[in-house]
């Protein structure tokens, strides 16, 4: 008779005879009875893994990872962040101090935040070309009022003819732009607050001649030209007058483009179209509120606010301005909440006929109305007449 065979328990060290133990035969441990596939090897504990040492494996800790990330993250948009105030701060006090004193002293008061109360800002665009003898020049080629409305989200432009004539304040009645000539930016808000009637709150005064080097700084801006342009004969960029006389003036193609500093202040400068003989220094205005709403535009570009640490001071280099960095972010925030085409888009008009200068119209009253929102914007009915529209830039 064969010996019957005892089995056998498995240890960690090594196999030894006895009984296998029973399910349950013990309180709180259990075993498995399960016999494994095949018949042919001892039934195994449920939770053996073999001998040697325990291998234990780590899910990854995404959740630390991501906090980790999203910290570093935080860190980064902070110093950003600061080191852009720092720098576009360090610029715009430099714009504070070429402001004249006086100028600070003509402007009226403001009851409250920009960010909650209105403000009209005067903006005045002026142009020291070394060419074609205008070194001395000290006109603002450019007027134009720019009112906040937060509470309508909505922003009014106002701009008004350089050859108007009205009446300067301890001067005679001349073209509105010979105010700055005479007395530079503060005589400038009083003539343009004696002639509208409205009270400024701030000045800008933007140097066309940095102008340009601030659209290239900015990579350029984008401008829609509703219709060809091809200019009169004025800063020729030939060097002989032989080439001049052969040179048929600035072209510009319908369409949206993109301009560098010099070609966006050449488009500024144009008054006179050859395509289109109706075009006068009112259509000059509107040419320059679509370049100062380009480069505001480009202002908030991401690729612009990325390099603002490294470029904010050169930013304000060709402002003059009242406005501390607080406010001139608060503006942008204004713009920023504002729609485009919820803006409303006004000028002034007169006898502009002739030479091109002339006075007043009888209707800019009303048109100034529109501008302080007490009435509907109403367009002009004449090239030459004043007038609001709503979404675009008067042409």
């Amino acid at each position: 008779m064969a010996r019957e065979e005892k089995p056998y328990r498995v240890y960690r060290g090594g196999r030894a005879k006895g009984k296998v133990p029973v399910a349950n035969s013990r309180p709180g441990r259990q075993a498995s009875t399960a016999a494994p596939k095949g018949g042919s090897k001892s039934p195994r504990p449920a939770e053996y893994r073999g001998p040697g040492a325990r291998s234990s494996t780590r899910r990854p800790r995404w959740g630390r990872r991501i906090g980790i990330g999203v910290a570093l993250l935080l860190v980064l948009l902070v110093v950003w962040g600061v080191a852009s105030w720092f720098a576009f701060s360090s610029g715009v006090s430099d714009a504070n101090k070429r402001l004249d004193p006086n100028a600070k002293l003509a402007l009226a008061s403001e009851s409250g935040l920009l960010l909650s109360h209105p403000t009209t800002i005067l903006m005045l665009g002026t142009d020291h070309a070394q060419v074609g003898g205008r070194t001395g020049d000290q006109h603002s080629d450019s007027i134009m009022l720019l009112r906040t409305d937060p509470s309508h989200h909505r922003l009014y432009y106002l701009s008004i003819p350089r050859d108007i004539q009205v009446p300067i304040p301890g001067s005679s009645t001349q073209k509105i732009n010979a105010a700055f000539q005479l007395g530079g930016p503060a005589l400038a808000i009083k003539t343009v607050r004696q002639f509208t009637g409205i009270d400024i709150n701030h000045v800008i005064v933007v140097n066309f001649a940095d102008f340009k080097d601030l659209i290239n700084a900015l990579g350029g801006i984008t401008v829609d030209v509703p219709k060809p342009i091809r200019s009169n004969r004025f800063d020729c960029p030939y060097p002989t007058q032989a080439r001049c006389d052969q040179w048929q003036g600035w072209r510009f193609h319908k369409g949206s483009q993109t301009m560098s500093g010099e070609r966006a202040l050449i488009y500024s400068r144009i008054r006179e179209n050859m395509l289109d003989p109706t075009e006068n220094d009112v259509t000059r205005g509107a040419r320059q509120q679509t370049v100062m709403n380009a480069v505001a535009s480009k202002f908030a570009s991401p690729g612009v606010l990325a390099k603002m640490p490294f470029s904010g001071a050169s930013l304000a280099k060709p402002l003059t301005t009242d406005l501390s960095s607080g406010q001139l972010v608060q503006i942008g925030w204004a713009k920023f909440r504002s729609s485009d085409a919820a803006a409303v888009h006004c000028r002034l008009g007169g006898d502009l006929g002739g030479n091109g200068t002339g006075s007043p119209s009888e209707d800019n009253p009303a048109t100034i109305a529109m501008f302080l929102g007490k009435s509907a914007p109403q367009p002009p009915t004449d090239p030459f007449g004043p007038g609001c529209v709503i979404g675009h830039v008067l042409q």
